[in-house]
């Protein structure tokens, strides 16, 4: 099975666990069955595999996720690049290419394109692999999943079958309605379209040819900056007569803002807090080493983290998106290929960052013009190269840096140390990478 994953989006409706470059996918927030906690992605990736060990997974995603999904999913997926948004129908066209040129998948094998950020079950996944099976029959040229509605959302496109059968063919596509035409499409059969469809290889190459034109994925990721924005549903399926949808019954839920997504969460408090007995409705998720307190709170969200602190009525959480516009703040935390960081203090000429290595990972060996660094090991053993001369780096050693020179650290088991950036103009354009030989 041949899966693409759509990873997009800044995730602003859930400030303050997300920002620019921690989308809503990498937040871990599901409970796994030993206890620990697992972002969307990983929930997505571990249940495509347990379905199809064997499966291809290619990630279509922007350049700033690349870290997290290494961090997260290791080396193996595959992850297609887009060097910037070009809306969804470009995105998938690229993977499509990459999968055929880069993994070497043939034009005859099926493929599927999903969401990776969808709060499904075991069902859902098990639907995905039939979803390809009935692609691969080649009855049509597009197989969409269509979701049984459990309410008339305004949210999602409907799709209206020609029949009830679980697979059929398309009368029509509807755009997102109002409440009360969302209720006539329902009466008429209509199913949520989740964005969720498989093809033939081949066929998504051609009409890529046919609307671009390219020789391959490098001639396509070369132009990819000149490609009109279009979605995947303007270009291909509302243009696509041979069409089947496949009815899928099962839970699926958008977890686009903080009220869909505390239904979905297991645990009322995650991390350290707590509420007395007069709370009700409340979810507590705190990434601070502060503990939160709630009392006689109903219905409210509160979530803490390195970004900022929210309190908030369940309901009204919905509308976070043009407050959070307003929020000129450097980034405080981001996932990275070789761990984390995490921004503890910012003044006018210095930055002070606690830097997380997971063992037998480094950065890269780089320079910075126009500041000095200081690093303070603080847990875990490592070693430093600056300048080309090797050290051992364990609890309590310090090592200082002057602005120009090249340097980088290993970590022999996970490493912890404090990074302290003294200069004039600190930003994260001034480094320069290099060959460590």
């Amino acid at each position: 099975m041949n899966i693409v994953l759509l990873s997009g989006g800044s995730g602003k409706r859930l400030w303050p666990l997300s920002n620019d470059i921690r989308s809503k996918q990498f937040i871990k927030i599901f409970k796994t069955d030993n206890g620990d906690y697992e972002s969307m992605v990983q929930h997505v990736y571990r249940q495509i595999k347990k379905i199809d060990s064997d499966a291809k997974v290619t990630i279509a995603t922007s350049k700033t996720q690349v870290s997290a999904i290494h961090n997260q999913l290791g080396d193996d997926v595959g992850i297609s690049v887009e060097p910037c948004r070009r809306d969804t129908f470009p995105a998938i066209a690229l993977a499509t290419a990459y999968l055929h040129d880069v993994l070497g998948v043939a034009e005859e094998e099926a493929v599927v394109v999903c969401p990776v950020d969808p709060y499904v079950e075991d069902d859902y996944f098990a639907a995905l692999k039939v979803l390809g099976e009935q692609a691969d029959k080649g009855e049509a040229n597009l197989v969409l999943m269509g979701i049984e509605p459990t309410y008339p959302s305004e949210k999602y496109g409907y799709i209206i079958p020609l029949s009830k059968d679980e697979v059929s063919s398309v009368s029509a596509f509807k755009e997102k309605p109002d409440t009360r035409t969302a209720e006539s499409y329902i009466a008429q059969g209509a199913l949520w379209n989740g964005g969720v469809f498989a093809y033939k290889l081949k066929y998504v190459l051609e009409r890529a040819n046919e609307l671009i034109g390219f020789t391959d994925y490098s001639d396509l990721l070369a132009k990819y900056d000149t490609l009109t924005k279009i979605s995947f549903d303007y270009a291909v399926v509302e243009k696509e007569n041979k069409i089947q949808v496949m009815r899928f019954r099962g839970q699926w839920k958008d977890l686009g803002t903080w009220n869909t997504l505390t239904e979905a969460i297991k645990d009322n408090v995650i991390g350290d807090a707590m509420m007395n007995e007069d709370c009700s409705g409340v979810n507590i998720i705190n990434e601070l080493n502060v503990p939160v307190l709630a009392m006689g709170l109903h219905d409210v969200v509160i979530s803490a983290s390195a970004e900022g602190i929210l309190v908030s009525d369940k309901e009204q959480s919905s509308y976070i998106k043009p407050y959070v516009d307003k929020i000129d703040q450097q980034i405080m935390f981001a996932e990275k290929s070789w761990g984390s960081f995490r921004v503890l203090d910012v003044e006018e000429k210095s930055l002070t960052i606690k830097v997380t290595l997971n063992h037998g990972n480094s950065m890269n060996y780089h320079s910075h013009k126009n500041r000095n660094e200081v690093w303070v090991c603080i847990a875990g053993q490592g070693k430093t190269v600056v300048d080309g001369i090797e050290q051992t780096f364990t609890v309590g050693d310090v090592v200082t840096m002057q602005a120009g020179c090249r340097h980088t650290v290993f970590a022999v088991t996970e490493l912890q140390l404090i990074e302290v950036q003294l200069g004039e103009n600190i930003s994260v354009q001034d480094k320069q990478k290099f060959l460590l030989k």
